[in-house]
């Protein structure tokens, strides 16, 4: 509804939002227009109605507003897992959307959220100053913001007032209300505290992963059953999450075994160092823990809960749920699942999250194929797409595969996909659906002075990803002033996968640089040897590994490039030149922890060394066949790992060996860290096995 916003009729509002309580209600009231007049109207209100606690996102109008805290935008995620009754979101100030959706989960029911932005016809023009801090601030159209306009407008829930307006708005009737809503546990709530209980105090290793979206109570769950355990019995439960108010909601239903400090919070990376012996430790919001700390936590404590949001602002619960399912089904493949659907801090009729999740795309999904329709390979298409301005099924279709595909898919990914002018995008479809998707974006083209600025460390430029870090952290200026296409995502239906489609989208991407003049065919992502035989297969090179990992995968940054011109070849080359020179001297220093799977399969993609002089091949022999020393031998041994087929027969002829000697010889680890991880039962034995296996290699050599 529209109205304008004038002088405030308080009893009206008042009245209204008891009526929104008893209904299990939230609402979205939209000022439109004029800034200024828009706080002064709030300034007046809020303090009359019941918004304690509530936030203020933006400048600092609210301090003089009794329960009502100011914060940035980039703090909304610290709110997680509380509830407010009242949200002011300064629209005039920015939007990045991962913040306003986050906020909207925390509104209890009753709650208001107020959004002052332009009138809504003016979005799509809008400069957001929220575009300046991403790289979209280029003028013109923004599709992102337009088709919020369009949701919102469509939606009767939404309170739109106009401001420098004078009356009274007439509120709309949230409805019948047999019985005023009460925020109390459903039977499945119930049912998982139960479960969780059964998890503390059971004695085999079953993990339970919990999914919920959000206000279905899964953190008040996990505080009554670690309440529960302490109550029975257990001497301690540890709770983690990547911000301490995340749990904030969890220690308030622990009751006095949270203040009584037998369920206490640690922070993953302290959780971790310290190692309590806790009888139970309990993962909330763990899709936004990286997952080589999940799995360090899965396999540290005998009993573990994860909890995760599955169609929260983050968007990644789905993509946790498939990228850690792997890693359960490996380590503990008895683990079980639990899913909370009923919300129980609003009603199942209320207005405000269907809304957001339509503005933001959370609910969306992968289509689902039939078992014709996943095999039939001939019918596949592949076409260049624009999904600013696709349907909104199209979209949802195709922005559900990115969900489902990747680790971490957030409503910023929505907005950049829409609105970044240097986006290339395509699809692959069987029989009319939406199977695979492939979002690029073209980077670099930077002059020469602000290429050598990147490279200097001097500047940094949004937008240029590949080409900058190629610049800055391996050395090569000319990679910034090269135009490089770089694949961002790409995904693909879980029916289809290994059929071809993912592989014909990269070679559209690929053929598209060759035909539009760029460099090379990019792409940076979290390294894992999966995806690096994927990208290998599909003619993509190593040139970079990062020096800390991602948080969003937890893995080390992979960058691998495709010459698609003769200076785009060059570069390549070059840069693989330069990181097989680095190698040696890097992996024990930077990498010792990389994973030795995916250690060997980049040793095995460097170019070939230099070959072993009559010294090094004496040295080898007294090693294997005399009893030369292990640290003697050491260089020698690594030189011995860059030789040609070396670094696929090691990992060929036995898991525990390759093991070995990855994290002794090229990774530098002691023998005693060795024997402790189980690698060796001690030096003399591990070195014994590392002589052997120098042995056979000398005599494979010979015989070639």
């Amino acid at each position: 509804m529209t109205a304008s916003s004038g002088q405030p009729d308080i009893l009206a509002w008042q009245r209204f939002q008891a009526r929104l309580r008893d209904a299990g209600h939230r609402r979205l009231v939209l000022l439109e227009g004029d800034r200024q007049a828009s706080v002064n109207w709030l300034q007046t209100f809020l303090p009359e109605l019941s918004i304690a606690p509530g936030v203020w996102v933006g400048s600092g109008e609210a301090p003089g507003i009794e329960g009502m805290a100011t914060i940035p935008a980039k703090q909304a995620r610290r709110w997680l897992g509380q509830d407010l009754n009242c949200v002011v979101w300064d629209g005039w100030q920015g939007n990045p959307p991962d913040g306003l959706a986050a906020l909207a989960g925390t509104l209890a029911a009753g709650g208001l959220l107020f959004w002052l932005m332009p009138p809504l016809e003016q979005w799509s023009r809008f400069e957001d100053p929220d575009y300046r801090r991403v790289g979209l601030d280029f003028g013109g159209s923004h599709a992102f913001l337009g088709r919020l306009a369009r949701v919102i407008g469509e939606d009767p829930s939404v309170i739109r007032l106009r401001s420098g307006k004078h009356g009274s708005p007439s509120l709309p009737d949230p409805g019948p209300v047999d019985q005023p809503f009460r925020v109390t546990g459903t039977p499945e709530q119930t049912r998982l505290v139960d479960e969780i209980v059964k998890v503390g105090l059971g004695r085999r290793r079953r993990p339970l992963v919990i999914t919920a979206d959000r206000g279905r109570g899964k953190s008040a769950a996990l505080g009554m059953a670690a309440a529960r355990l302490i109550a029975e019995g257990r001497k301690q439960v540890v709770v983690t999450a990547n911000e301490p108010g995340a749990v904030d909601t969890l220690l308030l239903h622990a009751g006095p075994a949270a203040s009584e400090g037998k369920v206490n919070f640690l922070a993953v990376e302290d959780l971790l160092e310290q190692r309590p012996e806790a009888e139970l430790i309990m993962v909330d919001e763990a899709a936004s823990v990286p997952p080589y700390r999940l799995k360090q936590v899965l396999l540290a404590w005998p009993r573990v809960v994860f909890a995760t949001t599955v169609h929260g602002y983050e968007g990644a619960g789905r993509g946790f749920a498939v990228r850690f399912r792997e890693v359960l089904d490996r380590e503990t493949p008895h683990w079980q699942q639990a899913r909370l659907q009923s919300p129980i801090r609003w009603s199942e009729s209320d207005p405000l999250e269907p809304l957001i999740s339509r503005m933001f795309l959370l609910n969306a999904e992968a289509p689902q194929l039939s078992a014709k329709e996943a095999l039939a390979e001939q019918a596949l298409r592949v076409e260049r797409w624009q999904p600013a301005s696709a349907s909104d099924d199209d979209l949802q279709q195709s922005f559900g595969l990115l969900v489902d595909a990747h680790y971490r898919t957030t409503p910023s990914d929505l907005r950049q996909w829409l609105d970044d002018p240097a986006a290339v995008s395509w699809r692959a479809t069987l029989n009319g659906v939406v199977v695979g998707v492939l979002w690029s974006a073209v980077e670099g083209g930077l002059d020469e002075a602000l290429a050598d600025q990147v490279m200097l460390g001097q500047r940094r430029i949004r937008g240029h990803l590949l080409p900058q870090s190629l610049a800055s952290h391996s050395g090569f200026a000319i990679a910034a002033r090269q135009r490089l296409l770089r694949v961002v995502r790409v995904a693909v239906n879980a029916e289809s996968r290994r059929q071809g489609v993912g592989s014909a989208l990269v070679s559209a991407a690929c053929d598209h640089a060759v035909t539009a003049g760029l460099d090379a065919l990019g792409t940076s992502f979290g390294g894992n040897p999966e995806l690096m035989s994927f990208w290998q297969g599909n003619g993509l090179l190593p040139v970079r590994l990062g020096l800390t990992r991602e948080t969003s995968s937890g893995e080390l940054p992979l960058q691998m490039l495709c010459g698609t011109s003769a200076a785009g070849r060059w570069l390549t080359d070059a840069l693989r030149k330069r990181l097989a020179r680095h190698w040696l001297t890097l992996l024990p220093v930077i990498w010792s922890d990389l994973d030795p799977d995916l250690l060997w399969q980049l040793t095995a993609s460097l170019p070939v060394a230099e070959p072993l002089d009559e010294d090094d091949h004496r040295d080898l022999d007294s090693f294997a066949f005399g009893h030369r020393g292990f640290d003697l031998t050491l260089p020698v041994l690594r030189s011995l790992s860059l030789q040609g087929g070396v670094a696929r027969s090691v990992p060929g002829a036995d898991d525990n060996l390759s093991r070995l000697w990855a994290r002794s010889v090229l990774q530098g680890w002691d023998w005693t860290r060795l024997r402790r991880s189980g690698l060796c039962r001690g030096r003399e034995e591990g070195e014994a096995r590392l002589r052997l296996a120098v042995q056979q290699i000398l005599q494979n050599r010979s015989r070639r």
